[in-house]
């Protein structure tokens, strides 16, 4: 055995249209996390879906008590066995290891991640971190520029800002939804038209980040299961619990 904490990070069912959105939440989740590279970078980290561990370590590195304030708790339980001086191991599920997020609806899917993905970013280590802001820019670079020249040849007009022919943006638009089909195919059962229309799951991640972004750092309070959970504190009561 590996000893210490072992961490899956199952192959993600996404059977209907609206789970489609998770498609670079996951992938983002992977790259930033830098624990797939041949030297895992900086930090510990942790995928909560699937955790194993024996009860001797998980004593040794605090129990519950160790992440019981905690909204990310599978980060920071990683970081406390890192502390303890325990080995972290992270591995991907593919066929084997197999979950499905959020079931319930849109709402939920917007919660669980508006939940995670701001305060998993600023918990990363900085240079996968700033490698998957990178590789998420490129994926933006690619959706505006290919539009506008899309635009400009239907209409006759060619914005001065947009360099290239309009060819060359298609082409840019078939490597990178290649490239993320590769990608999807390794995280989760995410349909062709996530990949081939990139633009639409990349502009649900826009949107839930920055909502994520303003409950996490200026509400300092997130919403999960009907509940108002502080960043930093315990759960507050809700009148839907």
């Amino acid at each position: 055995g590996y000893g210490g904490l072992v961490s899956v990070q199952p192959f993600h069912l996404v059977p209907r249209a609206y789970e489609q959105a998770s498609a670079y939440f996951n992938t983002v989740s992977l790259l930033a996390s830098g624990a797939f590279g041949r030297r895992p970078a900086g930090r510990a980290m942790a995928f909560g879906p699937c955790l194993l561990t024996s009860r001797a370590d998980y004593e040794r590195a605090g129990g519950h008590g160790a992440v019981r304030a905690e909204i990310l708790d599978d980060v920071m339980l990683a970081a406390a066995y890192e502390r303890a001086g325990l080995p972290v191991r992270c591995l991907v599920g593919g066929r084997s290891v197999r979950m499905r997020m959020y079931p319930g609806g849109p709402r939920q899917l917007a919660e669980g991640w508006t939940k995670n993905i701001a305060s998993g970013a600023s918990a990363a280590a900085p240079v996968p971190t700033a490698a998957s802001v990178l590789w998420v820019g490129a994926h933006h670079a690619v959706a505006v520029g290919a539009g506008v020249a899309l635009l400009g040849w239907l209409t006759g007009v060619d914005p001065p800002w947009v360099l290239g022919h309009p060819g060359l943006w298609v082409a840019a638009w078939v490597g990178v939804a290649g490239q993320l089909r590769w990608l999807l195919r390794r995280t989760g059962s995410f349909r062709w038209w996530t990949w081939a229309l990139f633009p639409l799951p990349l502009l649900a991640f826009d949107v839930i980040f920055a909502r994520s972004a303003l409950r996490t750092l200026v509400r300092r309070s997130v919403r999960w299961r009907g509940r108002d959970i502080r960043v930093g504190g315990h759960p507050s009561v809700s009148e839907d619990t």
